[in-house]
């Protein structure tokens, strides 16, 4: 699973975070779980989107500090209600809105 995108279109089960089926190619990246920052190594495939709402929502050292398993990114209030919203969405679906950095508005 190095290269998510050597098998494009391989069917890689479902995604951890939002449990829909996730295809390889380019809406499927690598999360590491601690960041790679903080020496970090596990790293789990999840849609680019749920990658995105991730990082748009907590920081790096609240990954470290208390998000860094599946069960707790699931339970963080903010993605839980993305889980509900994304869920019907189809398994290559993505949305930039959702790549907002840390500290404030993207300037355009």
């Amino acid at each position: 699973m190095k290269d998510l995108d050597a098998a494009a279109g391989a069917d890689l089960g479902s995604c951890p975070l939002c449990d829909r089926p996730m295809v390889a190619g380019p809406s499927v990246n690598l999360h590491h779980l601690v960041p790679r920052r903080f020496k970090g190594r596990e790293a789990i495939a999840v849609h680019r989107i749920c990658h995105d709402k991730i990082h748009a929502v907590l920081s790096e050292k609240d990954l470290r500090d208390r998000y860094h398993t599946v069960e707790r990114l699931r339970a963080q209030p903010e993605i839980a209600a993305f889980r509900r919203w994304v869920a019907g969405k189809p398994p290559t679906f993505v949305d930039g809105h959702h790549r907002a950095r840390q500290g404030g508005p993207r300037r355009r």
